[in-house]
């Protein structure tokens, strides 16, 4: 057998020609280590090793070690191996890593727009803790092909869990975990639309422009409803001629409000008339402040109303985890459109959740989190009453994100949202989620749940100064 084959250290190196090969092996490694490639502390291939996936002398390979090593790039350690020197190629990462980066590659140095939670905050030991016991009890067949629907474990947990917080009626066998919710939304568009016949869904005038777009490339029409302080108006549902409807009832994204009770009951009566579907995206149901928490709409028609939560604001959306507790009839189409999908989520970190969850740990990250975003949102409230008081704040009673109303005269938002980018705060208008019918007004939508702890302070301080000359 081939020593390489054993060797347990891969690198890939181009060589370029031209200068001799030592040479070409010592530039291949610069380049490397100087495009982050090669990660300071790395241990390097045994030079027999990369002498033979390079197919040049060992000698060669010593030789372009020794000249890194004198130059700096590289430590060499009797017992340790050869590896990357604490410093080399830093001054690029750190730059790289100053500031957070979304995706299209923005870079800011304080990011307060909507949709993330404070990453910084996630329980990073509690969730290696709940994987280390979860892999230990896991049986062998949790790693080989699963239900569609996700592991029993997880699918048992969320429904006592749900049922216990939120009033959800569900019970393992009805819920599938999905990779978030911009899956669940696709699932549960084509099922509609390829299962059921449905043609046309009604979606809040207010909300992520990507939902729209999900649900029509899953071949369903989408039209508006308008929303106020009561939430959607739910009573256009009918002359919509809508068969079913994606709703926010807890917390409205982004005004902030909740459906109101009236309209709560308008909506599922309409669905019972009508055999209707309801679908509920309760993103951030577990975080409250300044009233009771409103129980899930799924409570009131179980066999009407689709419950769709996720881990991506309570944990973390790089977790990739949220989960359905369907209707009885909806149950096998969905099913059928995840095997197609991706046939099932990550199980690990299924199992993992699971145990966070049994174990109590879930609850009390969330009871933290709860006492966290209602400070920063105290911190953000006053800040704004003593520096920007000719701004309404609003949306505050739960969630993760705060509407800044703005006063008459003030400019425009846009400009605003320029002008905050050129100090380094990444901010968001409520027209930017005003759907179809330009629903939003002159308002921005500040996400006070997003920066990481040590840059709040800053975040809050960039915002205020901007907002500080508006009366």
């Amino acid at each position: 057998m081939n020593d390489w084959a054993n060797s347990g250290v891969d690198l890939h190196l181009e060589l370029t020609a031209g200068g001799g090969t030592r040479v070409a092996v010592e530039g291949a490694l610069r380049e490397a280590v100087r495009d982050g490639r090669l990660a300071a502390g790395t241990r390097l291939p045994a030079t027999r090793v990369l002498a033979a996936d390079l197919g040049v002398a060992r000698n060669t390979v010593a030789d372009a070690y020794a000249q890194l090593v004198a130059e700096g790039w590289l430590t060499a350690r009797q017992g340790s191996g050869t590896r990357v020197a604490a410093g080399a190629g830093a001054a690029a990462q750190r730059a790289a890593a100053a500031v957070p980066e979304r995706a299209g590659g923005e870079r800011y140095a304080y990011d307060l727009r909507p949709g993330s939670p404070d990453l910084s905050a996630f329980p990073r030991a509690a969730w290696a803790a709940a994987a280390r016991r979860a892999l230990a009890a896991a049986p062998n067949e949790a790693f080989g092909y699963q239900d569609p629907r996700g592991r029993p474990e997880l699918r048992g947990a969320l429904a006592e869990y749900l049922a216990r917080v939120r009033g959800v009626r569900t019970e393992p066998a009805l819920m599938v975990v999905c990779t978030g919710f911009v899956q669940a939304a696709g699932l549960l568009g084509r099922a509609l639309r390829a299962e059921h016949g449905a043609r046309r869904i009604a979606v809040e005038a207010l909300g992520y422009p990507d939902t729209r777009t999900i649900l029509r490339l899953a071949g369903l029409e989408t039209v508006s409803l308008p929303v106020d302080g009561d939430g959607a108006r739910v009573e256009g549902l009918r002359e919509a001629r809508a068969d079913a409807v994606l709703l926010t009832p807890a917390h409205q994204f982004p005004a902030g409000v909740p459906l109101s009770p009236t309209r709560r009951t308008a909506a599922v009566a309409w669905a019972r008339a009508g055999g209707g579907v309801v679908i509920e995206d309760d993103y951030d149901g577990e975080f409250r402040y300044d009233r009771q928490p409103v129980g899930a709409l799924q409570g009131l028609a179980p066999e009407h109303v689709v419950y769709a939560g996720t881990a991506s604001k309570s944990l973390a959306p790089g977790l990739r985890l949220a989960w359905l507790a369907l209707p009885p009839a909806l149950l096998d189409a969905v099913v059928a459109q995840k095997r197609l999908a991706d046939h099932v989520s990550p199980v690990i970190d299924q199992l993992t959740l699971a145990e966070l969850i049994a174990s109590g740990a879930y609850d009390r990250h969330v009871r933290r989190m709860r006492l966290h975003y209602r400070r920063r949102r105290d911190r953000l409230t006053a800040a704004l009453a003593e520096r920007a008081p000719g701004v309404r704040v609003s949306g505050i009673a739960a969630g993760l994100h705060a509407v800044l109303e703005l006063p008459p005269g003030a400019p425009p938002v846009a400009y605003l949202v320029s002008r905050a980018a050129q100090r380094g705060l990444a901010l968001q208008g409520l027209d930017a989620l005003g759907g179809e019918e330009g629903a939003a007004g002159q308002a921005l939508v500040v996400g006070y749940g997003t920066p990481p702890e040590h840059a709040f302070a800053g975040a809050l301080e960039a915002l205020c100064g901007l907002l500080s000359a508006i009366r």
